[in-house]
């Protein structure tokens, strides 16, 4: 989630998706954006291993269930905030961790106040509250070392009170121009990612 388009939800909704498949999770991925983005990009790729749902509405969290079965994860692609308040809310009645992928910019930095106003709102329509996280996307590195902008936009976070998760997305081709591919997230950035997730997801 995220309050503007091109931030990469979609991109990392997929990928995510894929990595949580390889790893044995036989994963549920809704397309949420009324794009269609991710339903599109399965499509061009003749087929994801495991479902895609477009469901641009705004009862998703009344409905995913209905789709569930008894896969054990479900990824949901949501729209912008600021042109699909409803839809992305819904999401966020839904997801029990909300993952908001920011690139080490200035820009990017400056919306995360809106968007803690927007998690605050939605935390309160919650029964219990959801985990939010943020990950670094389009990173300058590719490696773990956290220097320059990267460190400093992990800095400004943490003193925010954000939870920067420790696996960041650098910023590559072969994610940048995947849309439309097939993906294989075995040896990447999403599959470290995913492994991040479902540690945090143990530990509750």
């Amino acid at each position: 989630m995220n309050l503007k388009p091109g931030v990469g939800k979609t991109t990392s909704a997929v990928w995510l998706a894929h990595a949580l498949h390889e790893s044995g999770y036989s994963p549920l991925l809704v397309d949420g954006d009324p794009a269609s983005s991710a339903l599109r990009w399965s499509e061009l790729a003749e087929g994801f291993p495991f479902p895609v749902i477009a469901l641009p509405v705004g009862d998703v969290h009344r409905r995913v269930n209905d789709f569930l079965g008894d896969r054990r994860a479900v990824v949901l692609d949501a729209p912008q905030l600021e042109d699909h308040p409803r839809i992305a809310r819904s999401i966020m009645r839904y997801a029990n961790e909300w993952i908001v992928p920011v690139t080490p910019a200035p820009i990017e930095l400056d919306r995360m106040a809106p968007i803690r106003s927007e998690m605050d709102e939605v935390q309160s329509l919650r029964a219990e509250p959801a985990r939010a996280v943020v990950v670094l996307n389009r990173t300058n590195r590719a490696d773990a070392t956290r220097t320059g902008p990267d460190a400093d936009a992990r800095e400004a976070l943490t003193e925010w009170g954000f939870v920067v998760l420790d696996t960041q997305i650098a910023r590559l081709d072969l994610y940048a121009q995947s849309f439309g591919s097939p993906v294989r997230a075995k040896g990447s950035a999403y599959m470290d990612l995913a492994e991040e997730l479902i540690k945090r997801q143990e530990a509750v």
